[in-house]
């Protein structure tokens, strides 16, 4: 019996070794990069790394990012100036373009489509919500009011879940010592991110609510009227916190998924919306990827298109980009 537990023991280590080597080789983990929270209380990439974000569990898209000084994903610094004309672009993942090679980003797209006669800036972050990007806008206003331009992606269901900005600690603590350490096996994140430990996590979460007395639900929130009145409500208390230049800033939307009501404010009190959604959910070539509902190149394309369209309209620039 000992001698068949010591075998055991022994082969599972070895399957694991071989296993951590194969992932290595094959380079199905990605690098994750490590976030912080910088003296303004802004949550971002640590600056100045980088590494290969992976998508699918067959390494289906393998991209590689750059964090620039400002803990973004760009090709660029992002310097605001007097001369010129510059763009922000503030988001979420779909922003941060973790999907795509940082060099032919949106916001890329956008500069070569006006023939480089204007920078464009990505404050882009997985997991950012209007108060993330609010409270971003005004902890760097000095960056921003240089700006001529700003568009904020939004979608009306997921990022108007509160009406102030706080930290969101379970983001931070994902660089905890104990996570910092098992990042360092990409066996362990390459199984993380193809789903083969949720199980484990949803137990340990079930467990851990359990002994707090917190009721476990498995039944999926259905999205209700006063959902949207709630979500209206959040967007005029962040607006008041952390103000909104409605000259230059445009939310940007898929519009045929987001509530009439808040729409209907939205004109009613002149912010500025354009939607992406039409060109999107109907167009006869796919705009996301396989794994994975993020833009695909052609995709982003349409967004940057959809970008150029605006600022031209505006008279912000013209077809050359002057």
């Amino acid at each position: 019996m000992k001698k068949l537990v010591k075998n055991l023991i022994i082969y599972t280590v070895l399957i694991l070794v071989s296993l951590e080597i194969l992932v290595r080789i094959f380079y199905l983990g990605e690098d994750k990069p490590s976030r912080f929270v910088d003296e303004k209380r802004v949550e971002k990439w640590v600056p100045n790394q980088e590494g290969y974000s992976v998508t699918g569990n067959r390494n289906q898209n393998f991209i590689r990012y750059k964090i620039n000084n400002s803990g973004f994903n760009s090709y660029q610094e992002y310097v605001s100036t007097q001369d010129g004309i510059e763009v922000a672009l503030v988001g979420d993942s779909f922003i941060e373009g973790f999907h795509q090679p940082y060099k032919i980003s949106i916001g890329r797209k956008v500069e070569q489509k006006l023939d480089d006669k204007i920078k464009v800036f990505e404050y882009g972050y997985s997991g950012y919500d209007m108060a993330d990007q609010l409270h971003l806008i005004k902890a760097y206003k000095k960056d921003f009011d240089l700006i001529d331009r700003v568009y904020i992606k939004l979608k009306f269901s997921n990022d108007l879940g509160r009406g102030e900005y706080y930290v969101q600690e379970s983001r931070l603590n994902l660089e905890s010592p104990m996570n910092k350490l098992l990042k360092k096996s990409k066996l362990l994140i390459y199984f993380s991110e193809i789903g083969v430990v949720d199980p484990v996590k949803d137990l340990i979460k079930d467990l851990r609510d359990m002994v707090r007395g917190v009721e476990v639900k498995k039944a999926e929130k259905k999205e209700t009227d006063s959902d949207d009145s709630m979500y209206l409500e959040n967007f005029k208390s962040l607006v008041k916190l952390y103000g909104y230049d409605k000259k230059k800033t445009v939310l940007l939307m898929d519009e045929t998924n987001t509530s009439k009501m808040f729409l209907d404010y939205l004109d009613e009190n002149g912010f500025q919306h354009i939607d992406f959604g039409k060109a999107i959910n109907n167009s006869k070539r796919k705009t996301t990827l396989v794994y994975d509902r993020h833009w695909n190149n052609y995709g982003r394309s349409i967004i940057a298109d959809i970008i150029v369209s605006d600022m031209e309209k505006t008279g912000l620039v013209n077809s050359t980009g002057k």
